[in-house]
């Protein structure tokens, strides 16, 4: 009982954080169109996937704290599956700052659609706790 009360805990939090994360992200969204400043959009739909990653990772990492084991740190998974996602979940914030044509940048920007990225931020920020082991 005491380790479903722990979960549900954990994802009642996590459910809150997002609707407040979804909140923010419309009144962004209002803000840019009025001001015509999309740089604080591009940064928050980068920033909060990765976020949310590492939210839905930490109650497992909260765990493995209590063990009294050496902490090692996977880098073969960063390396492999992090940060390619980061490169995805980054790719609209460099094709604004950037002239150069970045591998992708043109199909993932001109689609407009933001499920690609928002996915490769969660994957890193998940994978960024997954990859600290005991």
């Amino acid at each position: 009982m005491k380790r479903f009360l722990y979960y549900f805990g954990c994802a009642v939090i996590m459910g809150f954080v997002f609707y407040l994360g979804v909140k923010y992200q419309i009144w962004l969204e209002e803000e840019g169109n009025i001001t015509f400043d999309l740089m604080p959009v591009l940064l928050f739909s980068s920033v909060f996937p990765i976020f949310i990653g590492m939210c839905l990772r930490l109650p497992k990492l909260i765990v493995e704290i209590k063990e009294t084991k050496q902490w090692k740190f996977d880098w073969i998974k960063i390396v492999a599956v992090g940060v390619p996602s980061l490169y995805i979940t980054i790719l609209p914030i460099l094709s604004y700052y950037s002239e150069v044509n970045l591998l992708f940048s043109r199909e993932l920007v001109m689609s407009g659609n933001t499920t690609l990225t928002t996915t490769a931020g969660i994957v890193f920020g998940f994978v960024l706790l997954d990859s600290l082991r005991k």
